[in-house]
């Protein structure tokens, strides 16, 4: 039982970390709109990023968020480091119903094992992006889901948190002494410049909470960024922030349609519904671990993300 609600938190706290994330980026946005109307559009130009490939079962054509009709967004998490194509550490898919007032998330495994859709393979899914970037991550979840994706998030966390550089450090109260290296992180105040920051957010073994931890230390980080974004003194660094966003962050959303979404999600019911895998079972082929996804479990999510994208 212990184990199974540990397990569950972690699904949740993950979840909550991607709200931050999407929810950061657009407060960045609208609060910068006012100040730097100009830079705010150039950096929607950079972020806004229309798939050039028609997906697995999406034809090469742009939907538009419309008050009533469902849609769904990828959202990927890439740690994309230097001479690396990176692989997508979190993948999430949502669904949003506007009539229904309704919202569904399910996290995908990394280690999941499927076809790679375009690169004639069965492999794990996180290995999609690194084969054939946003178009072959799509394509890929597209087949393993039956479902269409409409849109999708895509952000380099290494790149994101050079933010914090611009911004000056920023402070979290850290709930445990934690050493990675030449890294020591005290309980209590903490300052981390960016590259503190991005060891503070990878830490995973040496937290006996595991991948938990780590979680909860990425929504301090993402959550101090955006306290101190939006403080008056910062407004005037406004140019060089919205700079970093644009060179880490790319979605096929349009600034119109990013602000009609914070207007659905004002609408929405408070709680996000959450999928998840849980009867599928682990197991090494080639001496790799894979996840395998349970075959009624499979087909009862993917009758549940239809549904709820009528």
């Amino acid at each position: 039982m212990e184990h199974k609600m540990k397990k569950s938190q972690e699904k949740k706290s993950k979840k909550k970390i991607w709200l931050w994330i999407i929810g950061s980026l657009l407060s960045l946005i609208l609060v910068f709109a006012g100040t730097a109307y100009y830079t705010v559009h150039k950096t929607m130009n950079k972020m806004n990023t229309p798939l050039l490939e028609p997906t697995n079962t999406v034809e090469n054509e742009q939907k538009t968020v419309i008050k009533k009709d469902p849609f769904s967004v990828l959202l990927l998490g890439v740690d994309e480091r230097e001479n690396d194509n990176g692989r997508s550490d979190t993948m999430i898919v949502m669904t949003v119903n506007p009539e229904k007032k309704s919202m569904k998330m399910l996290s995908i495994p990394r280690d999941t094992r499927t076809e790679i859709v375009g690169y004639d393979t069965v492999d794990k899914i996180n290995h999609a992006y690194a084969f054939g970037g946003i178009p072959m991550a799509m394509a890929s979840v597209e087949n393993l889901l039956g479902i269409p994706l409409d849109y999708y998030v895509f952000v380099n966390m290494e790149g994101f948190l050079k933010m914090i550089d611009t911004l000056g450090g920023v402070t979290i109260q850290n709930d445990m002494e934690l050493t990675y290296g030449k890294y020591h992180f005290p309980e209590g105040e903490v300052t981390l410049n960016g590259e503190e920051a991005l060891i503070f957010t990878r830490i995973r073994y040496e937290d006996p909470r595991g991948d938990f931890g780590r979680q909860i230390r990425q929504r301090q980080v993402i959550e101090a960024i955006l306290k101190k974004a939006s403080s008056p003194t910062t407004l005037l660094k406004a140019s060089d922030m919205l700079e970093v966003v644009g060179e880490n962050v790319r979605m096929n959303f349009t600034m119109k349609e990013l602000i009609q979404l914070q207007g659905i999600y004002k609408k929405m019911d408070s709680e996000i519904e959450q999928l998840s895998f849980e009867a599928g079972s682990g197991t090494r082929i080639d001496d790799i671990w894979y996840y395998i996804p349970n075959e009624e479990e499979l087909q009862n999510i993917q009758t549940e993300l239809n549904e709820h994208l009528q």
